[in-house]
């Protein structure tokens, strides 16, 4: 038996992908990557230094000049800029709304794709993101794209925003949602689409331990 294998998570926003790729990960003893966090990360500082985010060059320099880590800990995963704890506040309404943005950058992308492959080196592994099982693990043992309703995946993003202590509006969010669906996937730099290869996961009617399951499930049907 094979005791360990890439699994890549795709989806849009708000689908539950995080969560549920950290507890799989958990569970299957693999190491979890999110890169959503790293595009979240670059804009936040882009952000922090007022950086014109439609400015491919000075963001992938910025990119470059930047060490971003992921690091497990007692209260999830921490997200590192240069050193300094962002966790908390690269998921602030404000990077929600412009990393689509920043996303875009083909050069940008690049550089993070190199970052990811590294970080995947290592064996078993779950990383979830908008094009991984089309352009960073394309050779991943087990490939799914999750999705979610747009009024259920608003519905999600509400109640993490309470837990944050986040005000939003639920029929704000289902807009804002339904524009970073169509602005991740008409990109022109790996937009997010399904891959061939890719189990499609429905997460509306699923609990977040139901979906987690299901991906182990299939993880270690992969690896007998």
């Amino acid at each position: 038996m094979k005791n360990s294998i890439q699994i890549a998570i795709d989806g849009p926003a708000a689908a539950g992908k995080s969560t549920i790729a950290k507890l799989a990960a958990e569970e299957l003893g693999f190491t979890y990557i999110d890169t959503g966090a790293m595009y979240r990360g670059i804009t936040y500082k882009a952000l922090e230094r007022h950086i014109d985010l439609e400015n491919e060059e000075a963001l992938t320099q910025l990119l470059l000049e930047t060490l971003i880590e992921l690091k497990p800990s007692n209260e999830g995963q921490l997200v590192l800029l240069d050193g300094d704890d962002v966790s908390d506040a690269i998921r602030s309404t404000l990077v929600t709304s412009s990393v689509s943005a920043v996303a875009s950058h083909a050069s940008l992308r690049e550089e993070m794709v190199k970052r990811q492959l590294k970080m995947a080196e290592s064996g078993g592994v779950v990383m979830d993101g908008r094009d991984i099982g089309t352009h960073v693990l394309v050779n991943a043992q087990l490939k799914v794209f999750m999705s979610a309703t747009v009024d259920e995946r608003a519905k999600r993003r509400q109640l993490d925003n309470e837990r944050r202590g986040i005000d939003s509006d639920v029929n704000q969010l289902k807009k804002e949602i339904a524009e970073r669906d169509k602005m991740d996937s008409e990109r022109q730099a790996s937009p997010l689409i399904q891959a061939q290869d890719a189990i499609y996961l429905d997460t509306t009617n699923l609990s977040i331990s139901e979906a987690a399951n299901h991906i182990i499930q299939l993880a270690k049907e992969r690896m007998s």
